[in-house]
């Protein structure tokens, strides 16, 4: 998770895979979730065989969300293998001060 004052950023490096093999979801509980399953085929035929060879492997990371998490405005972006998912803070508001004059 980087550092971003008005969004909490998560990234995760996923070489070989497009966008469509990845699933970012957000659990009711505040937890973001993602995960991948990613199955290869290798296909091999000869004149008296043929041999298909599948392999697969799954990823899962889940992160509790702060308190201050936008829940419904996450995106997410993949580029160059590096999914990047940004969920934008609840802005603080500063509290307004008020100066009381001491009267005596």
């Amino acid at each position: 998770m980087e550092g971003d004052p008005e969004a909490h950023v998560f990234k995760a490096d996923l070489p070989g895979l497009n966008k469509e093999e990845v699933k970012v979801e957000v659990e009711d509980d505040r937890v973001l979730q993602i995960s991948r399953e990613r199955i290869v085929e290798k296909e091999e035929k000869k004149d008296t065989w043929h041999r298909v060879e599948r392999s697969s492997g799954k990823f899962l990371r889940r992160f509790r969300l702060p308190e201050n998490a936008k829940m419904d405005q996450i995106k997410a972006a993949m580029e160059n293998d590096v999914l990047t998912v940004t969920v934008p803070k609840v802005e603080v508001k500063k509290p307004d001060v008020k100066s009381i004059e001491i009267s005596g």
